[in-house]
């Protein structure tokens, strides 16, 4: 559990050379000078508070989320997305004039919710899903998921799911399925539905419009209307706050206790007032001048372990995620549950769900760049090995869709049509233009530097088990000079 804390505890215990010092073996031949007053409680708690932020990211993260969501207005005075409780439901599928980045998908529209069970449950109702794939993850407030509804899990509905809080006791109504509980009173639903095209947008819309989410004491009421409340708290301005950051985090935690099994962690922190009933405010300013500066570091740390992903699997220049996703924090991985789960994703699907790989390098490891002509081929009968769906999205190197003259983002397994049994699919990716028949699997690269990402929904068991080889992505030579 403490694979990722222990490198940054352990400095604390030695000198500047890597050797533990022992008291007796301290040196005696000159009087080394005298530290500024209060300077190793800086240290200490920067040095603890890098691994305190690491740990405890998602729910600051969240906090700040929940609030943009649920209880943030804007300008005119409009709220947010949605009320507690209720969803907030995408209208339109993600094209390139999106620019906030992150990596929008185009193949599904989501469905979100902030879900508060502290006091009573709440009630998932879906309608019959027909053969569309479908998928609700539900993560706690440290950003693991608990609980997965979809149509891998429950097949094609309709169902009544209860998200239930840590402490719940009684008795269910009749028909209603109790998913497993919720380590924390507040939840994270995330629903994804599958849009075959965009002349199905608002099929898909009507299929939103059946997504209930009903407290228990509503059930089995006829014309109720859920009641709409925004009342989360704001966590503190960052920018005028060098201690926002701890302080949002004590706030959070204290909300959303963190689990027993992690309790060592939670006292090592205490000693610096992070953590459920804590308050940095209270600490000695050496020791809050220490944790300011954590959470600066501690910030670019995720950031950069985000863009490196260490210690990944590479398979011809595609990177699987870390196999961890989505419960990490479970497996006691709490720097991929900061990075790449919470940071990169906020809500990741667990891999029996979904796994996406990413390639920003071709066979040669050299970046992607659209001054270059490429070729991704599968060998006939070797598609990706998705029971669900599969596709790959092309992106800028913002993070962002790629305008281009066919609005066209991705090539799917849904946009290649049927091949014959010993038909290879090629892929061409290009910056130029391409038109008639070589357009058909055409996806269009930005001028500058790229990457892709291959998303395989219920992916086979060797894309899980991440053994799964997927070809490179090749160089097509220039023409010969005549």
């Amino acid at each position: 559990m403490l694979r990722y804390l222990v490198p940054l505890i352990f400095v604390l215990l030695v000198t500047t050379s890597g050797v533990p010092v022992r008291a007796q073996e301290a040196p005696k031949a000159e009087k080394p000078a005298a530290a500024p007053k209060a300077a190793w409680k800086e240290e200490y708690a920067r040095s603890v508070g890098i691994a305190a932020y690491t740990y405890a990211f998602p729910y600051y993260y969240n906090a700040q989320l929940r609030w943009k969501w649920v209880g943030e207005t804007n300008e005119k005075g409009k709220s947010s997305y949605a009320a507690v409780n209720h969803f907030f439901h995408a209208k339109r599928l993600t094209t390139a004039k999106y620019r906030d980045g992150g990596s929008p998908n185009n193949d599904t529209l989501y469905s979100i919710a902030w879900v508060d069970v502290s006091k009573e449950p709440v009630i998932l109702s879906i309608p019959d899903m027909a053969d569309r794939y479908y998928a609700f993850d539900f993560a706690a407030f440290n950003s693991d998921n608990f609980a997965a509804v979809g149509q891998r899990t429950n097949g094609s509905g309709p169902g009544n799911f209860a998200i239930v809080g840590p402490d719940f006791a009684d008795e269910l109504p009749s028909g209603v399925i109790a998913l497993p509980k919720s380590p924390t009173p507040w939840v994270l639903v995330m629903g994804r539905t599958l849009v075959y095209n965009p002349q199905d947008v608002m099929y898909v819309r009507e299929l939103q419009s059946q997504y209930k989410l009903t407290p228990l004491s509503y059930w089995g009421k006829n014309n109720v209307q859920i009641p709409e409340t925004r009342d989360v708290w704001q966590p503190p301005d960052a920018a005028n706050d060098p201690l926002a950051v701890w302080k949002t985090i004590d706030r959070a935690m204290t909300e959303n206790p963190p689990p027993k099994s992690q309790q060592g962690l939670v006292d090592l922190f205490a000693t610096l007032k992070i953590g459920p009933g804590q308050n940095v405010a209270k600490l000695d300013p050496a020791y809050q001048a220490g944790l300011a500066r954590a959470a600066v570091d501690g910030q670019k740390i995720l950031e950069k372990t985000l863009l490196e992903s260490p210690d990944c699997v590479v398979a011809n220049g595609w990177k699987y995620p870390p196999p961890s996703l989505g419960r990490a924090g479970d497996k006691g991985e709490f720097l991929v549950r900061a990075a790449q789960q919470s940071l990169g994703g906020i809500v990741a699907s667990d891999p029996a769900d979904a796994v996406f790989l990413v390639a920003s390098v071709d066979a040669d490891g050299k970046q992607l760049t659209g001054t270059k002509k490429y070729q991704l081929q599968f060998p006939a009968g070797k598609l990706p090995p998705a029971k669900a769906y599969w596709s790959i999205t092309m992106y800028s190197a913002d993070a962002n869709l790629v305008e281009n003259s066919l609005e066209r983002y991705s090539i799917t397994s849904r946009s290649i049509g049927k091949l014959e049994k010993n038909e290879p699919l090629t892929i061409t990716i290009q910056n130029e233009p391409l038109t008639g028949a070589a357009a058909k699997n055409w996806l269009p690269a930005p001028q500058g530097n790229f990457y892709l990402m291959l998303r395989t929904y219920t992916p086979d068991a060797e894309i899980v088990e991440q053994t799964w080889m997927p070809p490179a992505i090749t160089v097509i030579p220039p023409p010969e000079k005549p």
